[in-house]
């Protein structure tokens, strides 16, 4: 699984603009800092706009700031909003063209991958993962556990 461009540059905005609270950002000062093309960027923000993530101001001293405290924008709602599909193998589209669809257990353990991740994205917000304050919670399963105990369950399941 590979998150798409648009993901992580999402992903770099809201945590620049998360580092400066005290006033706006601009479009090109996070291009500039990230190396981003600034038309890439402009489409970026006007999606985190759109989905409430950032609020931004037109006009000569424009810029963007984050929606909300960077304590509730949770990681894992971001990811959903900016990734167009989760499909991770053909046969999670209905009507498709696989031969083995329906006869082979990858489907089910590719889907509980998949939502062992996003589940544990879940636990973080926007605040947990900024310079000087990431911390890995030991109460937080790691998220490879999670994923082979996941698969391992449903590999006994489907026997």
């Amino acid at each position: 699984m590979r998150l798409t461009v648009l993901t992580d540059y999402a992903l770099r905005l809201l945590m620049h603009v998360a580092q400066h609270p005290d006033r706006l950002c601009t479009i090109a000062e996070v291009a500039q800092t990230y190396g981003i093309s600034q038309p890439h960027l402009m489409k970026i923000t006007h999606l985190l706009g759109q989905r409430g993530w950032l609020e931004t101001v037109r006009g000569k001293n424009g810029g963007m700031r984050l929606a909300m405290p960077p304590e509730q924008i949770n990681l894992g709602a971001v990811l959903r909003d900016t990734e167009n599909d989760f499909v991770l193998v053909e046969c999670f589209v209905e009507n498709n063209s696989c031969s083995l669809s329906g006869q082979c257990g990858l489907t089910a353990i590719f889907s509980g991958a998949l939502q062992s991740f996003l589940s544990y994205v879940d636990n973080y917000t926007l605040a947990d993962v900024l310079p000087g304050h990431f911390v890995v919670d030991p109460n937080r399963e790691h998220p490879l556990k999670v994923l082979i105990r996941n698969a391992n369950a449903n590999v006994s399941a489907h026997q």
